[in-house]
């Protein structure tokens, strides 16, 4: 059983979340690019939820959002069921998509951490020496759209949603920067400068090992049956707090462990049919039990 999670409005995160055996089930291809970006806007929209930028890997995608209304479960959820569907039937699969491993969720807990998953999510494809710059992705990559403030627009895949179904014909995602991350125009001039850096080092460190990137055309033919051939790293930890400043570190781990302290003796009393008022963050219990949450 996993520990509870904190579940309150107004904060970041990175979601990352891989495909079963790490298969390319996710390669890019025009039919999976409009299925993800369909099937993210639709669930961002249902749940109202900030998208920051999105990067579909061939095996995984990484997404930064920014959580107003406490709803990230439900929308992680929607999202990770309706593309596995959507892209099942497009691959002819029965079988799950996802890999087995709990999604990974990590709070970004300041800007600055907001800033460094954003470059890490936008020069993945340059740090995995497939493609020289983030713009040359041929999967879903929103950094050109979020730094021009352009929309990511989709249409309802064919080969899944019914012609007539509920589903909205076409979806059109905004990549924003809250307003909780200062002047979004010096928060943009920062990001451009550092994935630059980024692509500049990486570019350095090709040259002094005579490594080349994989290339577009190259993704693009690869079977979407295939993996990886580099081993994969195994219990590793699993960080659920990224912050960079110590002392924001220490604060965002001890106000975990009250949570989970003061939810556990809540749930026990519960479970013991006493009265009991949950802590404020308690979401399962919450949304499918009506319990009472402190204020």
């Amino acid at each position: 059983m996993t520990l509870p999670r904190e579940i309150v409005p107004g904060r970041f995160y990175m979601i990352t979340r891989r495909c079963t055996q790490r298969q390319f089930l996710l390669r890019p291809d025009a039919e999976t690019n409009n299925a993800f970006i369909y099937c993210l806007a639709e669930a961002a929209q249902r749940y109202d939820i900030d998208v920051l930028l999105p990067c579909a890997m061939s095996n995984h995608h990484h997404t930064v959002v920014y959580d107003r209304h406490s709803n990230l479960p439900a929308f992680t959820e929607h999202f990770h069921k309706l593309l596995a569907k959507c892209q099942n039937a497009l691959r002819g699969r029965w079988e799950n998509m996802w890999s087995s491993e709990q999604v990974c969720v990590v709070r970004l807990v300041d800007a600055i951490d907001v800033m460094r998953k954003l470059v890490y999510t936008a020069t993945n494809p340059v740090k995995d020496r497939l493609v020289e710059r983030a713009h040359q992705w041929p999967g879903v990559n929103g950094l050109a759209q979020l730094m021009a403030q352009r929309p990511l627009r989709a249409t309802r895949p064919r080969h899944f949603f019914r012609a007539d179904g509920a589903m909205p014909e076409e979806v059109t995602l905004h990549l924003v920067l809250p307003p909780e991350l200062g002047d979004p125009n010096s928060f943009r001039e920062e990001l451009r400068q550092q994935v630059a850096a980024v692509e500049v080092a990486v570019a350095a460190e090709r040259r002094g090992t005579g490594a080349a990137v994989l290339g577009r055309r190259a993704i693009c033919r690869q079977s979407w049956r295939e993996s990886p051939r580099t081993c994969e790293p195994r219990r590793n930890l699993r960080p659920v707090i990224a912050a960079r400043s110590p002392w924001s570190r220490i604060e965002a781990l001890q106000r975990n462990r009250e949570f989970v302290a003061a939810y556990r003796e809540a749930r026990d009393r519960w479970l013991a049919g006493t009265a009991s008022i949950f802590p404020v963050g308690t979401y399962w219990l919450r949304r499918f039990a009506n319990v009472p949450l402190g204020t």
